[in-house]
């Protein structure tokens, strides 16, 4: 019985930890920790098993997003969250939410490990001040600052950007045409003229780390990076030893449509876009490895 009520709420449990730490892998790492937890209690003692797991969560997600904010702090170049898939079936870590998508857990990582679970706990899970505070260990008065100081920083800082999925799609698929084609004038014709590209190698994959800021600087990195994964290609196909074949793929990612780069069927870069008016406004590039290992699924494929 313990087992079951415990495997009933691992997926909001995972939810509450991946919003909180913006990492999947430290997310899973809490939940389990949280288990330990549970089995450790007598389950008919508790009340209501699902609150308790989600104050256990989040105070277990609070601690480790303490802890790892140094480390962050230390990364080669920006970090970015981990990408998780949300296409229907696949998001087994996360219930499904706008609250997952990227441009929010880049703003929410400025808040303090407090403020943050407090957003999280109020505005994507709807619960209660009393809760929350019951959570943080905080009164009630307290908890409400805390949610409205961390409310006011998210809605100065999150960009504004189209929602319209159709359209972010058919603009995410026009882009990896511009990109895979070498189409530089396509490309500058998505881009917004103070478009910003933020890449997230952690040191362990080529990639800016520094934000490259323009139309221009943007499309010829993006240019400069499709030519060499050409030249492989072009290498691949003389049937040299080592053959790799690559392909992008559209996909929802975070709550929308972005795209996932794989080198023999494995992710190694995640492109998603940012639009406003149409036009990009920022383009995420995550290709750390450790952050892809959890990618995969089916989505639109094309060889690049």
């Amino acid at each position: 019985m313990s087992v079951e009520i415990f495997e009933e709420s691992r997926r909001v449990l995972a939810g509450v930890a991946y919003r909180i730490l913006g990492s999947a892998a430290d997310a899973e790492d809490v939940v389990q920790e949280a288990w330990l937890r549970w089995s450790e209690v007598d389950a008919s003692r508790v009340e209501d098993p699902r609150a308790y797991l989600i104050r256990v969560t989040s105070r277990l997600a609070i601690d480790r997003l303490r802890k790892v904010k140094a480390r962050r702090e230390a990364y080669v170049g920006p970090w970015l969250p981990e990408p998780i898939s949300t296409e229907p079936g696949l998001a087994e870590h996360v219930e499904l939410a706008d609250s997952v998508d990227l441009a929010l857990l880049v703003v929410l990582e400025t808040l303090s490990p407090l403020e943050r679970a407090v957003f999280v706990l109020r505005e994507a899970f709807g619960m209660s001040y009393v809760e929350i505070g019951e959570v943080i260990g905080r009164a009630e008065p307290a908890t409400r600052q805390l949610a409205r100081r961390a409310r006011d920083h998210v809605h100065e800082r999150r960009p504004r950007f189209d929602v319209d999925r159709a359209e972010r799609r058919k603009v995410t698929e026009r882009f990896i045409g511009a990109c895979s084609g070498g189409d530089v004038d396509g490309l500058l014709e998505l881009l917004a003229q103070n478009v910003r590209l933020v890449a997230d190698g952690g040191g362990k994959a080529r990639a800016p780390v520094r934000v490259i800021e323009g139309a221009g600087k943007v499309a010829r990195f993006l240019d400069a990076a499709a030519s060499e994964s050409g030249v492989l290609r072009f290498l691949a196909s003389l049937g040299l030893p080592g053959t790799m074949v690559y392909e992008v793929r559209t996909a929802e990612v975070n709550g929308g449509p972005a795209a996932i780069v794989t080198l023999d069927g494995k992710p190694i870069t995640v492109i998603s876009l940012l639009l406003s008016g149409g036009l990009v406004q920022t383009v995420y590039l995550i290709a750390n490895p450790d952050k892809l290992a959890q990618l995969g699924g089916p989505g639109t494929t094309e060889s690049v």
